[in-house]
Parts: C-alpha cells; sequence; structure tokens
C-alpha cells in the first residue's frame, strides 16, 4: 500500500470560511442578564471607571460624561458597579424582575 502524499490546508474546500470578523453588534446578548447596572446621576463623578471596565462596552458616554447603559448588551456581571470609586457607589445592581415592575409603574403613570 502506497503512501499518499499530504496535500496540506490549501487544498481544503471552502465550506467553513468564515467571511469577516465576528461583532458582537450582530447579537443584541442582554436578555439573559438576571441583574442590570442602574446609574444614580447625583453620586456620579464621571470617571469613566464603569466604561474603562465593562467587557461588554454597554456604558454610553458623550462629551466624556456617562449618559446611560446599553441594556441591549450588558449582561449584567456587576464590573462596573464593582469598580465605581465614589463613595456610596453612583452604580447600583438591582434585579431583573425588579426593574421590569419599575418600568410597569413608570409607564402607568403618564
Amino acid at each position: 500500500m502506497a503512501i499518499e502524499k499530504k496535500k496540506g490546508w490549501k487544498s481544503l474546500p471552502e465550506g467553513d470560511v468564515i467571511e469577516g470578523g465576528g461583532t458582537a453588534r450582530e447579537f443584541k446578548t442582554g436578555d439573559w442578564r438576571s441583574e442590570r447596572p442602574v446609574h444614580i446621576p447625583e453620586k456620579c463623578i464621571h470617571c469613566l471607571t464603569c466604561w474603562i471596565y465593562c467587557p461588554d462596552s454597554a456604558v454610553i458616554t458623550r462629551d466624556g460624561k456617562f449618559v446611560a447603559f446599553n441594556y441591549d448588551y450588558c449582561k449584567g456581571c456587576g464590573i462596573c458597579a464593582h469598580e465605581c470609586p465614589v463613595k456610596g457607589k453612583a452604580i447600583k445592581m438591582i434585579s431583573e424582575k425588579e426593574a421590569k415592575k419599575n418600568e410597569k409603574v413608570c409607564r402607568s403613570q403618564t
């Protein structure tokens, strides 16, 4: 039996080619979180430590200041709240259940 010469990777078929880089922008991953961060504006010093540490790039800033969280991508890990250097914390974590309850109350009052 003759040993077949290996052809190398260049001979592989183009069946599993991934074109373009993957990006989380295409996949909204925030819908499986159990807790969410809530910004407390009166305590915030706009140091942007939350923005630096957020692994999901879910902290929205404008003109060097915190603006909001992008809950479509926030997974609720709590790193932003943990790393906040403000005494008394400018970010607190609340349960999704509590957040949805508060949203319903706010909508019913308008």
